[in-house]
């Protein structure tokens, strides 16, 4: 997967728990709690999302590593790569 399907999946799961996101005015870089203001419930619902989307494993010590949309992304990709199917199309 490329970076910009993780990114598309990171951005339907988030947007299942936090509806009213515009994804335009959304940072990459800050805190989805901060910008979205979703709860630890809505957080997990979002990991459970990701998880379903896309099969990959997400621990709970983990979670701090997807905060953010960009943190997310990379993280995705270093466990795809860890589980040997490394994304098509992406550098670094």
């Amino acid at each position: 997967m490329s970076d910009e399907d993780l990114r598309s999946a990171v951005l339907a799961a988030l947007g299942s728990v936090a509806p009213e996101m515009e994804e335009a005015e959304l940072d990459p870089k800050a805190s989805f709690r901060e910008q979205l203001d979703i709860d630890s419930m809505d957080f997990l619902n979002f990991v459970i999302a990701l998880h379903e989307m896309l099969g990959i494993d997400i621990p709970e010590a983990d979670y701090p590593r997807m905060a953010s949309l960009d943190a997310a992304i990379a993280y995705l990709a270093a466990r795809q790569a860890e589980a040997g199917t490394e994304p098509v199309g992406t550098s670094g």
